[in-house]
């Protein structure tokens, strides 16, 4: 009855053990810990088969089992007998026994036990294999009743196993559709592609997690590599030269490159390359790749339309402020007011400091969640008949008639104080854990002359801004 209770209270130990721990790794870390302290065993691995690559992988480590050949062929002879067998038996050392432990107790004091014992359970769902439990111990005793434990504990595990990657198919699933709505929804609010480009490569990045993503667009005859910053492999490049528009997909030899063409109606624009050293690409995930990369290529597309028809609009779409072209119809409004009645004007060129290693650490959007705010502080700072403008990138330009360069180089010193003192809230663009995010910005200011065109007018502003910048940022200077 003792003994009855000890195998009751490990096998409700085991069950806590699986419905508590929520990721794998301590779950493992629990069971081998728990084995060890009730069974003697040393340690316990979990095999499982990867129908997508044909493999077998470490459960908790998830990588091809090649640091060990003969570790590796024994485990795939064993996991092949297992299968055949539909998971009816179990392996002491190479020793095969059924999992009706028919058999005599006193057998397992005969030849087969070793210094050290691997005892290999298989892990099963629906009457399948689908991996093994493999046991390591220096006991030199057992027992039917020691099997038999861990008989059942390989089903419990089993179902946890599956449950975990059930859970995992879901997560990727669902983050798979988030990067497809959220690559097209980049256009609501973006249509340059120099904004666009890095944008989907950190989407898609995100979500291919165990590959690294590159981003080329097909320029005078070549392909440029546009996010992220650099790419040394030559095989990319040598893949790259084999693409067409009728290219589905190319699949290097390894399996551990893809690239996948981005295309329009008449030709190849650019390509999605996705590369690793270690893992190979499943059929799942190029399935993904296709179609992250045709959702790609529609909102390129889309944002090229875009552009064109914005070329002659008024606003920039990101920001809600004046875009360039408004702004250089404005300035020269004012200076030929300015001009014709005697009256003061001033400008300020606004730029944020640091931006690209903002985008580099935070991703670009977070690098748009930084532009907008400081947007909205510059509307909330100027005068209602001042004429704020997104002059390009990170850099803003303001329009203030009627305004001395004393009451211009105050509204920039307010301007960057704000600006400084503000708490930009990224905790849900941010591709790296952050919540709140501080910024500066370098200003420079000109007074306007009769003297000057519009165009001298704009550079004074942007030689004050160098200024500003070169003389240790967080600044304004008037000029």
């Amino acid at each position: 009855m003792e003994k009855q209770n000890n195998n009751l209270d490990f096998l409700n130990k085991l069950s806590n053990i699986l419905s508590e721990e929520i990721y794998p790794i301590n779950t493992i870390a629990s069971l081998n810990k728990h084995f060890k302290e009730n069974l003697q065993i040393e340690d316990a691995e979990f095999i499982i088969w990867d129908g997508n690559n044909m493999i077998l992988k470490d459960f908790i480590r998830d990588y091809e089992l090649i640091n060990n050949e003969s570790k590796t062929i024994e485990i795939n002879n064993k996991f092949s007998l297992l299968s055949e067998k539909k998971g009816e038996i179990f392996y002491f050392n190479d020793t095969e026994f059924p999992c009706d432990f028919s058999f005599e107790n006193d057998y397992f004091f005969e030849d087969i036990i070793e210094d050290e014992n691997i005892i290999t359970f298989p892990l099963v769902f629906n009457k399948d294999v689908f991996g093994l439990m493999r046991i390591r111990t220096a006991l030199k005793k057992f027992t039917k009743e020691f099997f038999e434990l861990l008989n059942i504990s390989s089903k419990f595990i089993s179902g946890a196993i599956i449950n975990y990657n059930l859970n995992e198919q879901m997560e990727v699933s669902l983050n798979f559709y988030k990067a497809m709505k959220d690559i097209a929804k980049i256009i609501e609010s973006q249509y340059e592609l120099s904004y666009i480009i890095p944008l989907i490569g950190e989407m898609i990045d995100r979500f291919m997690h165990s590959h690294l993503i590159y981003i080329f667009i097909y320029e005078k005859d070549k392909f440029k590599l546009v996010w992220p910053n650099a790419c040394n492999d030559k095989k990319i490049f040598n893949m790259l030269k084999k693409l067409n528009k009728k290219t589905e997909y190319l699949l290097s030899d390894n399996s551990r490159i893809g690239i996948f063409p981005l295309k329009n109606e008449e030709k190849v624009i650019g390509a999605i390359a996705a590369y690793s050293n270690i893992d190979k690409l499943s059929q799942q995930d190029l399935d993904y790749l296709i179609q992250l990369t045709k959702q790609s290529e529609l909102t390129i597309e889309r944002a090229n339309v875009y552009a064109e028809v914005l070329k002659h609009a008024t606003m920039d779409a990101l920001t809600g402020l004046n875009n360039r072209r408004q702004m250089e119809i404005r300035l020269g409004q004012e200076v030929s007011n300015a001009k014709r009645n005697n009256k003061e004007l001033c400008c300020m060129m606004l730029d944020v400091d640091y931006f690209k290693k903002v985008n580099d650490t935070y991703g670009h959007a977070a690098g748009d969640c930084v532009l907008k705010n400081v947007s909205e502080i510059i509307k909330h700072e100027i005068r209602e008949y001042d004429i704020a403008c997104r002059y390009g990138g990170e850099e803003f330009f303001i329009i203030l008639p009627q305004t001395s360069s004393k009451e211009a180089f105050f509204v920039a010193q307010r301007l960057r104080k704000v600006i400084e003192n503000s708490q930009i809230d990224i905790k849900n663009v941010a591709s790296k854990k952050s919540n709140y995010l501080n910024i500066t910005v370098s200003i420079g200011v000109c007074a306007f002359d009769k003297a000057m065109s519009s165009e001298i007018f704009t550079q004074k502003a942007d030689k004050a801004l160098y200024k500003a910048k070169t003389t240790g940022r967080n600044r304004v200077i008037l000029t």
